[in-house]
């Protein structure tokens, strides 16, 4: 039997379309740890030292805060959607109806 090399999500975020695409399906989610873990492998998609270049943020300090022992703080988050051109939105999770 050969081995399957490891799937590696990073391997096919290859424009801002595709990062937001992934990053809105994890967010839709709502779990946490799955959002924290596809902000770490988007930011490995682009690259983890531009991306620390673009947060200020060190190399070390953004692998930490994105493993999955991490927790990085919303202000973390903000600056590696931000550096990953993508933008964090919000809208109504349950529409009502309006005419009741």
């Amino acid at each position: 039997m050969r081995d399957m090399p490891p799937y590696d999500s990073a391997e096919f975020l290859d424009s801002d379309e595709a990062v937001a695409e992934y990053l809105a399906a994890a967010i839709e989610e709502g779990d946490a740890a799955l959002l924290r873990r596809a902000l770490g492998v988007a930011a490995r998609a682009r690259g983890m030292t531009q991306i620390a270049r673009e947060t200020g943020l060190s190399r070390e300090s953004l692998y930490r805060a994105l493993s999955d022992d991490g927790n990085p703080s919303l202000d973390t988050a903000l600056r590696v959607l931000n550096a990953l051109n993508v933008r964090l939105t919000a809208c109504v999770a349950h529409p009502t109806d309006a005419s009741a």
